[in-house]
Protein backbone atom coordinates (compact mmCIF):
# COMPACT_ATOMS: atom_id res chain seq x y z
CA UNK A 1 0.00 0.00 0.00
CA UNK A 2 1.15 3.56 -0.66
CA UNK A 3 2.39 5.49 2.40
CA UNK A 4 -0.52 6.95 4.33
CA UNK A 5 0.14 10.50 5.62
CA UNK A 6 -1.93 9.78 8.69
CA UNK A 7 -0.35 6.43 9.44
CA UNK A 8 3.14 7.93 9.18
CA UNK A 9 2.54 10.12 12.25
CA UNK A 10 1.18 13.36 10.82
CA UNK A 11 -0.86 15.36 13.27
CA UNK A 12 -4.57 15.98 12.60
CA UNK A 13 -5.17 19.71 12.54
CA UNK A 14 -7.93 21.22 14.72
CA UNK A 15 -11.41 21.36 13.27
CA UNK A 16 -11.83 24.51 11.24
CA UNK A 17 -15.61 24.70 11.07
CA UNK A 18 -18.25 26.93 12.60
CA UNK A 19 -21.39 25.44 11.05
CA UNK A 20 -22.76 21.90 10.64
CA UNK A 21 -22.27 22.19 6.87
CA UNK A 22 -18.57 22.94 7.32
CA UNK A 23 -18.31 19.97 9.72
CA UNK A 24 -19.85 17.70 7.07
CA UNK A 25 -17.37 18.99 4.48
CA UNK A 26 -14.40 18.23 6.76
CA UNK A 27 -15.61 14.70 7.42
CA UNK A 28 -16.24 14.26 3.67
CA UNK A 29 -12.58 14.98 3.03
CA UNK A 30 -11.61 12.30 5.61
CA UNK A 31 -13.94 9.78 3.98
CA UNK A 32 -12.38 10.50 0.58
CA UNK A 33 -8.89 10.07 2.03
CA UNK A 34 -9.92 6.73 3.58
CA UNK A 35 -11.40 5.48 0.31
CA UNK A 36 -8.17 6.39 -1.45
CA UNK A 37 -6.09 4.51 1.14
CA UNK A 38 -8.45 1.50 1.02
CA UNK A 39 -8.02 1.19 -2.74
CA UNK A 40 -4.28 0.72 -2.19
CA UNK A 41 -4.72 -2.15 0.31
CA UNK A 42 -4.43 -5.13 -2.09
CA UNK A 43 -2.97 -7.80 0.21
CA UNK A 44 -3.12 -8.89 3.83
CA UNK A 45 -0.23 -6.73 4.98
CA UNK A 46 -1.70 -3.65 3.30
CA UNK A 47 -5.07 -4.35 4.91
CA UNK A 48 -3.50 -4.56 8.39
CA UNK A 49 -1.66 -1.27 7.81
CA UNK A 50 -4.92 0.40 6.71
CA UNK A 51 -6.80 -0.95 9.75
CA UNK A 52 -4.17 0.22 12.24
CA UNK A 53 -3.92 3.66 10.59
CA UNK A 54 -7.63 4.33 10.92
CA UNK A 55 -8.82 2.24 13.87
CA UNK A 56 -5.73 2.11 16.07
CA UNK A 57 -6.60 2.90 19.71
CA UNK A 58 -3.67 5.27 20.36
CA UNK A 59 -2.76 6.84 17.04
CA UNK A 60 -5.57 5.83 14.72
CA UNK A 61 -7.19 8.61 12.75
CA UNK A 62 -10.63 8.07 14.31
CA UNK A 63 -9.06 8.30 17.78
CA UNK A 64 -7.43 11.59 16.75
CA UNK A 65 -10.77 12.86 15.43
CA UNK A 66 -12.41 12.13 18.77
CA UNK A 67 -9.62 13.83 20.72
CA UNK A 68 -8.96 16.75 18.38
CA UNK A 69 -12.36 17.48 16.84
CA UNK A 70 -15.09 16.11 19.05
CA UNK A 71 -13.95 16.91 22.60
CA UNK A 72 -12.87 20.55 22.08
CA UNK A 73 -15.76 21.40 19.71
CA UNK A 74 -18.32 24.05 20.65
CA UNK A 75 -21.50 22.90 22.29
CA UNK A 76 -23.64 23.84 19.28
CA UNK A 77 -21.37 21.74 16.95
CA UNK A 78 -20.77 18.77 19.25
CA UNK A 79 -23.91 16.96 18.07
CA UNK A 80 -22.99 17.40 14.40
CA UNK A 81 -19.35 16.33 14.99
CA UNK A 82 -20.41 13.26 17.00
CA UNK A 83 -22.92 12.18 14.37
CA UNK A 84 -20.39 12.64 11.57
CA UNK A 85 -17.76 10.69 13.51
CA UNK A 86 -20.14 7.78 14.05
CA UNK A 87 -21.01 7.74 10.34
CA UNK A 88 -17.34 7.80 9.37
CA UNK A 89 -16.49 5.01 11.83
CA UNK A 90 -19.31 2.84 10.45
CA UNK A 91 -18.13 3.50 6.91
CA UNK A 92 -14.51 2.64 7.79
CA UNK A 93 -15.45 -0.62 9.58
CA UNK A 94 -17.78 -1.77 6.77
CA UNK A 95 -15.21 -0.93 4.09
CA UNK A 96 -12.45 -2.74 6.02
CA UNK A 97 -14.63 -5.88 6.29
CA UNK A 98 -15.42 -5.85 2.59
CA UNK A 99 -11.76 -5.33 1.73
CA UNK A 100 -10.71 -8.22 4.04
CA UNK A 101 -13.23 -10.57 2.40
CA UNK A 102 -12.05 -9.59 -1.07
CA UNK A 103 -8.38 -10.06 -0.20
CA UNK A 104 -9.00 -13.51 1.34
CA UNK A 105 -11.04 -14.60 -1.68
CA UNK A 106 -8.31 -13.41 -4.03
CA UNK A 107 -5.65 -15.26 -2.02
CA UNK A 108 -7.73 -18.47 -2.13
CA UNK A 109 -8.20 -18.18 -5.88
CA UNK A 110 -4.48 -17.66 -6.32
CA UNK A 111 -3.72 -20.77 -4.26
CA UNK A 112 -6.25 -22.83 -6.22
CA UNK A 113 -4.83 -21.63 -9.50
CA UNK A 114 -1.35 -22.57 -8.37
CA UNK A 115 -2.41 -26.06 -7.24
CA UNK A 116 -4.93 -26.77 -10.01
CA UNK A 117 -4.11 -29.49 -12.53
CA UNK A 118 -4.35 -28.23 -16.06
CA UNK A 119 -6.69 -30.74 -17.64
CA UNK A 120 -6.15 -29.21 -21.04
CA UNK A 121 -2.62 -30.60 -21.13
CA UNK A 122 -2.23 -33.96 -22.88
CA UNK A 123 -2.16 -36.90 -20.47
CA UNK A 124 0.56 -39.47 -20.11
CA UNK A 125 0.17 -42.03 -22.87
CA UNK A 126 0.53 -45.49 -21.42
CA UNK A 127 0.89 -48.45 -23.79
CA UNK A 128 -2.11 -50.75 -23.79
CA UNK A 129 -1.61 -54.45 -24.26
CA UNK A 130 -3.84 -56.84 -26.16
CA UNK A 131 -4.76 -60.48 -26.04
CA UNK A 132 -2.15 -62.80 -27.55
CA UNK A 133 -3.20 -64.22 -30.94
CA UNK A 134 -3.21 -67.73 -29.46
CA UNK A 135 -5.51 -66.56 -26.66
CA UNK A 136 -7.82 -64.98 -29.24
CA UNK A 137 -7.98 -68.29 -31.11
CA UNK A 138 -8.66 -70.16 -27.87
CA UNK A 139 -11.54 -67.85 -27.05
CA UNK A 140 -13.07 -68.05 -30.52
CA UNK A 141 -12.95 -71.86 -30.58
CA UNK A 142 -14.41 -72.05 -27.08
CA UNK A 143 -17.28 -69.73 -28.05
CA UNK A 144 -18.13 -71.90 -31.06
CA UNK A 145 -18.32 -75.13 -29.07
CA UNK A 146 -20.06 -73.50 -26.11
CA UNK A 147 -22.79 -72.50 -28.55
CA UNK A 148 -23.15 -76.22 -29.39
CA UNK A 149 -23.65 -77.18 -25.74
CA UNK A 150 -20.09 -78.28 -24.95
CA UNK A 151 -18.37 -77.61 -21.63
CA UNK A 152 -14.78 -76.46 -21.13
CA UNK A 153 -12.67 -78.57 -18.77
CA UNK A 154 -9.03 -78.33 -17.76
CA UNK A 155 -6.58 -80.81 -16.29
CA UNK A 156 -3.01 -81.27 -15.08
CA UNK A 157 -0.11 -80.73 -17.47
CA UNK A 158 1.89 -83.37 -15.59
CA UNK A 159 0.29 -86.77 -16.22
CA UNK A 160 0.82 -90.46 -15.62
CA UNK A 161 1.60 -92.81 -18.52
CA UNK A 162 -1.70 -94.56 -17.83
CA UNK A 163 -3.89 -91.54 -18.62
CA UNK A 164 -1.59 -90.20 -21.33
CA UNK A 165 -1.18 -93.51 -23.18
CA UNK A 166 -2.65 -96.76 -21.84
CA UNK A 167 -6.20 -95.53 -21.19
CA UNK A 168 -6.24 -94.11 -24.73
CA UNK A 169 -5.51 -97.52 -26.26
CA UNK A 170 -1.77 -96.85 -26.65
CA UNK A 171 -0.02 -99.69 -24.76
CA UNK A 172 3.58 -99.47 -23.62
CA UNK A 173 5.26 -100.80 -26.77
CA UNK A 174 2.82 -99.35 -29.30
CA UNK A 175 4.63 -97.64 -32.23
CA UNK A 176 2.33 -94.60 -31.88
CA UNK A 177 4.38 -93.62 -28.85
CA UNK A 178 7.39 -92.91 -31.05
CA UNK A 179 6.00 -89.65 -32.43
CA UNK A 180 4.66 -88.68 -29.01
CA UNK A 181 7.97 -88.88 -27.19
CA UNK A 182 7.88 -86.39 -24.36
CA UNK A 183 9.59 -85.21 -21.18
CA UNK A 184 9.60 -87.58 -18.21
CA UNK A 185 9.83 -86.36 -14.63
CA UNK A 186 11.88 -87.83 -11.80
CA UNK A 187 9.59 -90.53 -10.46
CA UNK A 188 8.22 -89.90 -6.95
CA UNK A 189 8.11 -92.84 -4.57
CA UNK A 190 4.75 -94.41 -3.73
CA UNK A 191 3.77 -97.29 -1.47
CA UNK A 192 2.62 -100.49 -3.15
CA UNK A 193 0.06 -102.94 -1.81
CA UNK A 194 2.89 -104.91 -0.22
CA UNK A 195 4.16 -101.75 1.53
CA UNK A 196 7.21 -101.69 -0.71
CA UNK A 197 8.36 -98.46 -2.33
CA UNK A 198 7.70 -98.40 -6.05
CA UNK A 199 8.30 -95.75 -8.71
CA UNK A 200 5.29 -93.77 -9.94
CA UNK A 201 6.53 -92.19 -13.20
CA UNK A 202 5.16 -88.88 -14.43
CA UNK A 203 5.46 -87.08 -17.74
CA UNK A 204 4.45 -83.82 -19.40
CA UNK A 205 1.29 -84.64 -21.34
CA UNK A 206 1.59 -84.99 -25.10
CA UNK A 207 -2.06 -84.08 -25.71
CA UNK A 208 -5.05 -82.97 -23.63
CA UNK A 209 -6.87 -86.26 -24.25
CA UNK A 210 -6.12 -87.56 -20.72
CA UNK A 211 -8.86 -85.25 -19.44
CA UNK A 212 -11.31 -87.00 -21.72
CA UNK A 213 -10.61 -90.24 -19.86
CA UNK A 214 -10.72 -88.53 -16.46
CA UNK A 215 -14.07 -86.94 -17.32
CA UNK A 216 -15.59 -90.21 -18.51
CA UNK A 217 -14.43 -91.89 -15.30
CA UNK A 218 -16.36 -89.32 -13.27
CA UNK A 219 -19.63 -89.19 -15.20
CA UNK A 220 -21.86 -91.27 -17.38
CA UNK A 221 -22.98 -90.07 -20.83
CA UNK A 222 -24.02 -87.70 -22.22
CA UNK A 223 -20.54 -86.15 -22.35
CA UNK A 224 -19.71 -83.12 -24.49
CA UNK A 225 -16.46 -81.41 -23.55
CA UNK A 226 -13.50 -79.55 -25.02
CA UNK A 227 -10.13 -79.55 -23.25
CA UNK A 228 -7.84 -76.57 -24.04
CA UNK A 229 -4.28 -76.39 -22.76
CA UNK A 230 -0.53 -76.72 -23.23
CA UNK A 231 1.05 -79.96 -24.42
CA UNK A 232 4.67 -81.04 -24.78
CA UNK A 233 6.67 -83.21 -27.19
CA UNK A 234 10.38 -83.61 -27.70
CA UNK A 235 10.62 -81.78 -31.02
CA UNK A 236 13.37 -79.48 -32.23
CA UNK A 237 11.99 -75.93 -32.62
CA UNK A 238 11.59 -74.68 -36.18
CA UNK A 239 9.02 -72.80 -38.25
CA UNK A 240 6.42 -75.59 -37.86
CA UNK A 241 7.48 -77.46 -34.69
CA UNK A 242 8.08 -76.73 -31.04
CA UNK A 243 8.56 -78.65 -27.82
CA UNK A 244 5.56 -76.82 -26.36
CA UNK A 245 2.33 -76.01 -28.17
CA UNK A 246 -1.40 -75.78 -27.52
CA UNK A 247 -4.32 -78.06 -28.28
CA UNK A 248 -8.06 -78.16 -27.87
CA UNK A 249 -9.28 -81.74 -27.74
CA UNK A 250 -13.00 -82.44 -27.99
CA UNK A 251 -15.19 -85.40 -27.05
CA UNK A 252 -18.87 -86.20 -27.49
CA UNK A 253 -20.32 -89.46 -26.17
CA UNK A 254 -24.00 -90.39 -26.00
CA UNK A 255 -26.47 -92.94 -27.26
CA UNK A 256 -27.03 -92.94 -30.99
CA UNK A 257 -24.18 -90.65 -32.04
CA UNK A 258 -23.22 -91.44 -35.63
CA UNK A 259 -20.54 -90.47 -38.11
CA UNK A 260 -23.06 -88.05 -39.61
CA UNK A 261 -23.23 -86.18 -36.30
CA UNK A 262 -19.45 -86.02 -36.27
CA UNK A 263 -19.28 -84.73 -39.86
CA UNK A 264 -21.94 -82.08 -39.21
CA UNK A 265 -20.11 -80.84 -36.10
CA UNK A 266 -16.81 -80.59 -37.96
CA UNK A 267 -18.33 -78.71 -40.89
CA UNK A 268 -20.12 -76.27 -38.57
CA UNK A 269 -16.91 -75.52 -36.65
CA UNK A 270 -14.82 -74.96 -39.79
CA UNK A 271 -17.38 -72.59 -41.32
CA UNK A 272 -17.71 -70.61 -38.11
CA UNK A 273 -13.94 -70.35 -37.65
CA UNK A 274 -12.68 -69.84 -41.22
CA UNK A 275 -15.74 -68.49 -43.00
CA UNK A 276 -18.93 -69.66 -44.63
CA UNK A 277 -17.30 -70.19 -48.05
CA UNK A 278 -14.78 -72.74 -46.77
CA UNK A 279 -15.53 -76.37 -47.65
CA UNK A 280 -14.31 -79.48 -45.83
CA UNK A 281 -13.34 -83.00 -46.75
CA UNK A 282 -12.46 -86.09 -44.71
CA UNK A 283 -9.48 -88.32 -45.53
CA UNK A 284 -8.95 -91.77 -43.98
CA UNK A 285 -6.22 -91.83 -41.34
CA UNK A 286 -5.16 -93.70 -38.21
CA UNK A 287 -5.20 -92.85 -34.52
CA UNK A 288 -5.05 -95.49 -31.76
CA UNK A 289 -8.02 -94.07 -29.86
CA UNK A 290 -10.46 -93.57 -32.78
CA UNK A 291 -11.90 -95.99 -35.32
CA UNK A 292 -12.58 -95.00 -38.02
CA UNK A 293 -10.09 -92.12 -38.01
CA UNK A 294 -9.92 -89.20 -40.42
CA UNK A 295 -7.90 -86.10 -41.25
CA UNK A 296 -10.09 -83.02 -41.68
CA UNK A 297 -9.06 -80.81 -44.62
CA UNK A 298 -10.45 -77.44 -45.69
CA UNK A 299 -10.26 -75.50 -48.92
CA UNK A 300 -7.21 -73.25 -48.87
CA UNK A 301 -8.08 -69.96 -47.19
CA UNK A 302 -5.39 -68.16 -49.20
CA UNK A 303 -6.38 -69.14 -52.73
CA UNK A 304 -9.98 -70.20 -52.21
CA UNK A 305 -9.21 -73.75 -53.39
CA UNK A 306 -7.66 -72.73 -56.71
CA UNK A 307 -4.15 -73.86 -55.78
CA UNK A 308 -1.17 -71.90 -54.46
CA UNK A 309 2.26 -72.40 -52.90
CA UNK A 310 0.76 -72.67 -49.39
CA UNK A 311 -1.51 -75.60 -50.28
CA UNK A 312 1.06 -77.01 -52.75
CA UNK A 313 -1.33 -76.41 -55.64
CA UNK A 314 -3.84 -78.91 -54.18
CA UNK A 315 -6.43 -76.40 -53.08
CA UNK A 316 -6.71 -78.12 -49.68
CA UNK A 317 -5.07 -77.58 -46.29
CA UNK A 318 -4.95 -80.13 -43.48
CA UNK A 319 -6.62 -78.85 -40.30
CA UNK A 320 -6.78 -81.55 -37.63
CA UNK A 321 -7.29 -85.22 -36.86
CA UNK A 322 -10.51 -86.77 -35.58
CA UNK A 323 -12.69 -89.86 -35.65
CA UNK A 324 -15.21 -92.04 -33.86
CA UNK A 325 -14.09 -93.14 -30.38
CA UNK A 326 -12.57 -96.65 -30.47
CA UNK A 327 -14.74 -99.03 -28.43
CA UNK A 328 -11.56 -100.23 -26.69
CA UNK A 329 -11.33 -96.85 -24.92
CA UNK A 330 -14.77 -97.38 -23.37
CA UNK A 331 -13.41 -100.43 -21.59
CA UNK A 332 -11.07 -98.24 -19.52
CA UNK A 333 -13.94 -96.06 -18.24
CA UNK A 334 -16.63 -98.75 -17.78
CA UNK A 335 -18.86 -97.51 -20.61
CA UNK A 336 -21.03 -100.01 -22.46
CA UNK A 337 -19.58 -99.93 -25.99
CA UNK A 338 -22.77 -101.51 -27.37
CA UNK A 339 -24.91 -98.74 -25.90
CA UNK A 340 -22.79 -95.65 -26.30
CA UNK A 341 -20.90 -94.13 -29.21
CA UNK A 342 -19.13 -90.87 -29.82
CA UNK A 343 -16.42 -88.96 -31.61
CA UNK A 344 -13.25 -87.10 -30.66
CA UNK A 345 -11.06 -84.50 -32.33
CA UNK A 346 -7.84 -82.64 -31.62
CA UNK A 347 -7.29 -79.05 -32.79
CA UNK A 348 -3.80 -77.54 -33.00
CA UNK A 349 -4.27 -73.95 -31.85
CA UNK A 350 -1.00 -72.71 -33.39
CA UNK A 351 -1.86 -74.21 -36.77
CA UNK A 352 -5.36 -72.76 -36.82
CA UNK A 353 -3.98 -69.37 -35.81
CA UNK A 354 -1.43 -69.55 -38.63
CA UNK A 355 -4.17 -70.22 -41.14
CA UNK A 356 -6.46 -67.51 -39.82
CA UNK A 357 -3.82 -64.75 -39.67
CA UNK A 358 -1.35 -65.98 -42.35
CA UNK A 359 1.54 -66.46 -39.91
CA UNK A 360 4.44 -68.40 -41.43
CA UNK A 361 6.61 -69.11 -38.36
CA UNK A 362 5.38 -70.86 -35.23
CA UNK A 363 8.27 -69.43 -33.19
CA UNK A 364 6.80 -65.92 -33.49
CA UNK A 365 4.20 -66.86 -30.90
CA UNK A 366 6.84 -67.26 -28.19
CA UNK A 367 9.39 -64.53 -28.95
CA UNK A 368 7.44 -61.69 -27.27
CA UNK A 369 8.19 -59.37 -30.19
CA UNK A 370 5.98 -56.33 -29.60
CA UNK A 371 6.01 -55.48 -33.31
CA UNK A 372 4.40 -58.84 -34.03
CA UNK A 373 1.91 -58.74 -31.17
CA UNK A 374 0.69 -55.21 -31.97
CA UNK A 375 -0.78 -56.49 -35.22
CA UNK A 376 -3.47 -58.32 -33.23
CA UNK A 377 -4.47 -55.46 -30.93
Amino acid sequence: MNANPISTGKILLPLDASTPEQVAACFGELRARFDQDAACATDENGWKTLRDAWLGRKSGLLTQVADTWLKPSKLELKRAVGQALNDLKAHVEAALELRRTAIEAAAEQTALAREREDLSLPGVLRPLGSRHPLRQTFEQIERIFLSLGYSVVAGPEMETPYYNFEALNIPEHHPARDNMDTFYMAAPVAESAQDKPVAAPLLLRTHTSPMQVRTMEKQQPPVRIIVPGKVYRRDNPDATHGFIFHQIEGLAVDTGITFCDFKGTVEYFVREFLGLKVKTRLRPSYFPFTEPSVEVDATCVFCGGKGCNVCKQSGWIELFGAGMVDPAVYGFVNYDAKKFSGFAFGLGVERLTQLKYNINDLQLYFQNDVRFLRQFA
